[in-house]
């Protein structure tokens, strides 16, 4: 007994001496809070937002709302918010942030609060009152009786992407969730919003209706498409809103459309090599044509390349042919020009020499009186 009083005297004196220890726990234990400057503004004024209890290094969203009231919360989602004019502010080591706050009027009657909630991680929030002076006030709308549903699972996406996804068709999934009717009367064709958010951007809301009814103490499985535009990638948020207040939220990881960027890097590269060979044809076209006579000089050589001939035989005989000169006919030949004396044998046994001086006469008389009459040769004065 003495041991369990001396525990709690030291306990005692521990919290004594450090109290700010003991406020951080219990502040830390206990749900976030927001605190104001100033319970009431103009517009056109600023207010200090304070706040404490809340996950340290924390991405969070200040906004003015109307139609709500901290116990009730945000009744008509963020479309009943001065979004405009919100303001971020990340929260320090020990989960705490101040930060200065423009009022501006929300789009629906006060009554209005301040609300503060987290951007990413796990959701929480909290709500100040506020009055914005000059705004309209009217009471809160009524709560329908008789049927509520409520969402009893957790939310989850099915589905997955395919191929034409993979080159930039819009996302799709299903949003799938387990509801039942916690109220005295049954649910017929119940309209559920379904938004999706990128970032810090409010969702945008469409309106799905699911066919059937709910029966009091039931339960239904519900199943809403959701789709992106095309193209989507990053992180998204599908919130699920039913009767005007947020049921539930589910994130979203949106791979990349790398088909699309495989598509304009060859794009980039065929387009180039295309205009290059429309180019080099039309330079084929118009460029002089000189190949043809280039390939003339070759057809001798193509020739004698053909089978059954001996190139190098016939190239020799093709050298040694004598060529004709164009401007020597065979009438003015020189070679058959010079030539006055009747033909004559040039065998070797005329080349003996002559026999008689008489058979010399003879023979030359007789090539004189047969021969033709030479034609003159005028020469050179």
């Amino acid at each position: 007994m003495n041991a369990r009083v001396r525990i709690a005297a030291l306990l005692a004196v521990l919290a004594l001496l450090s109290p700010t220890a003991a406020v951080s726990v219990s502040a830390a234990d206990g749900p976030p809070t927001v605190k104001l400057s100033k319970s009431q503004a103009g517009t056109g004024g600023s207010i200090t937002v304070t706040g404490g209890g809340w996950r340290p290094r924390t991405l969070l969203m200040l906004l003015i709302c109307g139609q709500s009231v901290p116990s009730t919360g945000v009744t008509g989602g963020t479309n009943s918010c001065a979004n405009a004019d919100g303001r971020a502010v990340t929260t320090d080591a020990e989960g705490r942030f101040s930060r200065k706050l423009p009022v501006a009027e929300p789009p629906v009657p006060c009554p209005c609060v301040v609300h503060v909630a987290t951007v990413t991680g796990a959701k929480a929030e909290a709500d100040a009152i506020f009055q914005v002076a000059g705004h309209a006030v009217e009471p809160l709308p009524a709560e329908p009786t008789g049927g509520r549903l409520s969402v009893l699972t957790d939310t989850r996406l099915e589905g997955s992407g395919g191929l034409l996804t993979w080159f930039g068709a819009p996302p799709t999934r299903m949003l799938v969730f387990t509801v039942g009717n916690v109220g005295t009367s049954a649910v017929r064709n119940p309209v559920f919003q379904v938004g999706t958010s990128h970032g810090v951007f409010a969702p945008q809301w469409e309106d799905q209706q699911w066919r059937g009814t709910i029966e009091p103490g039931r339960k239904a499985r519900i199943e809403l498409p959701v789709e992106l535009a095309a193209g989507a990638h990053g992180g998204y948020t599908v919130s699920l809103k039913y009767g005007g207040k947020v049921m539930a939220e589910q994130p979203w990881g949106v791979g990349r459309p790398w088909g699309v960027t495989l598509f304009w890097v060859l794009v980039c590269l065929v387009v180039p090599a295309a205009l290059f060979r429309v180019g080099m044809a039309v330079v084929d076209r118009v460029r002089p044509r000189q190949s043809a006579r280039r390939r003339g000089f070759r057809l001798p050589e193509v020739a004698l390349r053909i089978p059954g001939l001996k190139p190098r035989e016939e190239a020799r005989h093709a050298s040694s042919a004598p060529s004709t000169l164009p401007w020597f006919t065979p009438d003015n030949d020189p070679g058959t020009a010079g030539r006055l004396s009747a033909p004559h044998d040039d065998s070797p046994t005329s080349r003996r020499g002559p026999t008689s001086s008489t058979s010399s006469t003879s023979s030359t008389s007789s090539t004189s009186s047969t021969s033709p009459t030479a034609p003159t040769r005028k020469g050179p004065p």
